[in-house]
């Protein structure tokens, strides 16, 4: 067995983790798998959610990127070892919130909510833009 084996058995447990959960949940849905190292993703009442295969440290970095690259104006940045909340404002001044969190050494997720009621295709540059920096 090679050792990116129990990587992707990982990665693959908590994608199927995470669409569980999301299948148990009401209201407005988007879910997307992809492939192993895609991890999976989420939209649910507003909130992007997704599983990254990353450590939490390059997540975090690509996350503040990812933030002076779409020119958002930074508010706020907690961190701690665990956990890391980043928020800016766009030039319309929607509030971005971004929420990182270590589930595993290389699996971190991402919670991305724009505005008070959430904008997908936001969230989704957002994300996109994170998974670029990494």
């Amino acid at each position: 067995m090679n050792t990116k084996t129990p990587k992707l058995i990982l990665r693959l447990m908590a994608g199927l983790a995470l669409a569980a959960t999301v299948a148990l949940h009401s209201g407005c849905i988007a879910v997307a798998a992809g492939a192993a190292g895609a991890g999976a993703v989420a939209y649910i009442r507003g909130e992007l959610d997704a599983s990254v295969g990353n450590s939490y440290e390059s997540v975090v970095n690509a996350s503040n990127r990812a933030i002076k690259q779409l020119e958002f104006a930074p508010i706020s940045a907690r961190k701690d070892a665990l956990s890391a909340n980043l928020t800016a404002r766009t030039a319309q001044d929607k509030k971005i919130e971004i929420e990182v969190t270590k589930v595993g050494d290389e699996l971190t997720r991402v919670q991305i909510r724009v505005g008070v009621f959430g904008d997908e295709a936001m969230s989704l540059t957002i994300l996109e833009k994170i998974k670029a920096n990494l």
